[in-house]
């Protein structure tokens, strides 16, 4: 089935703009017609779908590249090659690190906390107004 770059971009549900973009980019690549217009098919809404899976999960557009090189290679799914597997490995240690520092703030913060609520409970001051204000 061959389709124009509205059509793909409908069944893909994104703009002919990403479109154009992902073809800049390597990542699809139309054949033209006589007339000039860019035409895909089947394969091409594959690796669309594959790209859009991926960075909804996370993924930049050129941590796709080695997906998009698996299934262009002919393979049933984009990671089945082994340099996907790679790419899921480093996906990984980059969240498995966001969370390590997101682990460490939310000790930082908690404790601030049981501070300051200790601090609280044992009663010290709060002031609500200002030193000019006591003045008057």
């Amino acid at each position: 089935m061959v389709m124009r770059i509205g059509d793909l971009a409908s069944e893909a549900g994104i703009t002919t703009r990403a479109l154009r973009f992902y073809e800049s980019q390597g990542l699809i690549t139309a054949q033209r017609a006589p007339n000039g217009y860019r035409e895909y098919d089947e394969a091409d809404l594959r690796l669309v779908r594959e790209i859009q899976a991926l960075q909804s999960i996370g993924f930049s557009l050129d941590d796709t590249r080695p997906f998009v090189d698996c299934l262009r290679a002919g393979h049933d799914t984009g990671d089945s090659c082994a340099e996907s597997i790679d790419a899921y490995e480093r996906k990984l240690a980059d969240i498995d690190a966001c969370l390590g520092v997101l682990s460490a703030r939310r000790a930082q913060v908690a404790d601030k906390l049981e501070r300051a609520r200790a601090r609280l409970a044992a009663g010290c001051p709060t002031t609500t107004t200002s030193t000019t204000e006591q003045e008057h």
